[in-house]
């Protein structure tokens, strides 16, 4: 298994950690979904401070979509060889 850090969208944690896509168009979902795949996605954990709270910020570089407000997540794959979308 591989672990690496990278920018998750805010937009998106909702539908990767609770399956909540309520507020996701179909095409969020099938870009989420096809990250997920390709990468072979195990486990996704926004990293906390000390008292538990995420540190969003913006981003022109998120890990998927377009510029966005992003939290730095812990990501458990299985890929050898992922590729950003």
């Amino acid at each position: 298994m591989n672990r690496t850090t990278e920018k998750i969208p805010t937009w998106s944690l909702a539908y990767i950690i609770n399956g909540d896509a309520t507020a996701l168009t179909d095409d969020e979902v099938q870009t989420i979904d096809r990250w997920m795949k390709q990468w072979q996605v195990q486990d996704v954990s926004p990293l906390t401070d000390e008292e538990g709270n995420a540190q969003p910020y913006f981003t022109h570089y998120p890990l998927f979509g377009l510029p966005a407000e992003v939290e730095d997540c812990e990501i458990l794959y299985l890929n050898d060889n992922p590729t950003k979308i």
